[in-house]
């Protein structure tokens, strides 16, 4: 067995600081890898964890059942960010059985088939933001067009009315990149999202319509759906879970496909050859979209897990209950697995790249990311042939965070 690089006891060694994967991530990574495939980091919270970097060992703990991401299993009482129940009841904090009942209640509305009957409308959303910005000549393209495009496509799947469509994004900045000088800043996005969600589900209960968070919501409200003991029966939703959901539906929904387009977008504006295949051939869009997730995705790590019992990954021993971190970032980045694996190339066997994960937790809104991902980026390319960065490249300003990687913004000119 070997251990973990650094100093510090042999099974215990001193946390490394994180600050190199926030300035230059990808180089940070590169560096980690290959110096060893485990490390003891200091996580994003100031917490202990153990980072692994290997394509290999990051798949096969995607997929390990060992791995718990129940926070109950945590030996450090770890509560992420510190949840009410009604909204951290969600798959990203279950093990199956419970993963598997809700998932399999939720997962009917991503599928490839739903998923691209909304092509047509998602694109007329496309061009309607690109509508409002072309004569300008210039945009802020996250703010303008990544940004609003999949609010707006979870928004209609949920159901909420555009009265009702208040600033995600304020709330998804709050829990994901948290601003030191506004501690409170968090803890008032967790008030607001519990007041917005519970008041939904009580507006859609008493006015149903034809959306998913209808279906759930009757899903819900079916007879028997108690089992006498304050649990869940059979295949329903405690009210916890359903209220959790719609707060994972959106804030996923959201977050990861704006950073996913505008992340692949300045991509594309740094590979002008790509660019210009792909607006002369854009059937090679899906094939791109994958490479460009894998690339630069948005996603840096996977959902933190805890072992249920010691485990050796990469020949480190793991004790039970720690923090575990699987980096994508890392993974995909792997020359193991993808050879030149900082040059973009669509051609490439992309098959098994990690960007959405693997697994049971595969992402469940995959199929809808892709499509929203392909659709504005085709939308854009097609739109504006002129397109260049408004900015000198070295002054794009990423968000400091190793949980996500994405721009602050994209200024852009036609």
């Amino acid at each position: 067995m070997q251990n973990a690089a650094h100093t510090g006891s042999p099974d215990r060694p001193d946390p490394i600081d994180t600050t190199m994967l926030l300035d230059d991530p990808y180089a940070g990574y590169e560096r980690l890898r290959e110096a060893g495939p485990v490390h003891r980091i200091t996580g994003p919270d100031g917490q202990p964890a153990w980072l692994v970097t290997r394509y290999a060992d990051v798949r096969s703990g995607l997929a390990d059942p060992r791995l718990s991401l129940d926070k109950r299993n945590s030996s450090t009482g770890y509560r992420g960010f510190s949840l009410p129940p009604a909204l951290d009841a969600n798959l990203l904090n279950m093990d199956p059985p419970d993963h598997t009942r809700v998932r399999r209640l939720v997962a009917k509305a991503f599928t490839p088939g739903r998923v691209d009957k909304l092509r047509a409308p998602v694109a007329k959303v496309a061009h309607d933001l690109l509508d409002a910005i072309e004569a300008k000549g210039r945009a802020d393209l996250l703010a303008d067009f990544a940004g609003p495009l999949p609010i707006i496509v979870i928004c209609d799947l949920l159901g909420i009315p555009e009265r009702d469509r208040l600033d995600f994004r304020a709330w998804s900045d709050a829990l994901i990149t948290p601003d030191p000088a506004r501690p409170e800043a968090a803890k008032e996005a967790v008030g607001a999202m519990l007041r917005f969600y519970t008041g939904l589900i009580a507006t859609k209960r008493a006015e149903p319509g034809d959306d998913l968070l209808s279906d759930l919501i009757a899903v819900r409200d079916e007879p028997d759906g108690e089992d006498g003991a304050g649990g869940v029966a059979g295949d329903r939703l405690s009210e916890d879970e359903l209220t959790s959901l719609a707060f994972l539906i959106l804030l996923a929904g959201y977050e990861n496909t704006v950073h996913l387009i505008g992340n692949s977008i300045l991509a594309l504006l740094d590979h002008p050859e790509l660019l210009a295949e792909l607006r002369a051939d854009p059937d090679q869009l899906p094939a791109a979209v994958e490479e460009l997730a894998r690339f630069d995705g948005p996603a840096p790590l996977a959902i933190r897990r805890f072992p249920l019992e010691d485990i050796e990954i990469g020949g480190v021993r793991i004790p039970a209950g720690e923090s575990v971190l699987l980096s994508l970032a890392a993974a995909n980045r792997d020359p193991e697995r993808f050879p030149e694996p900082h040059k973009l190339d669509p051609h490439r066997d992309i098959f098994g790249h990690l960007a959405l994960g693997h697994g049971i937790h595969y992402c469940l809104g995959a199929p809808l990311a892709r499509m929203e991902t392909q659709t504005a980026l085709d939308a854009v390319i097609q739109r504006f042939p002129g397109l260049r960065l408004d900015v000198e490249r070295d002054e794009m300003r990423w968000r400091r965070s190793i949980r996500a990687r994405g721009l602050m913004s994209l200024p852009v000119a036609w």
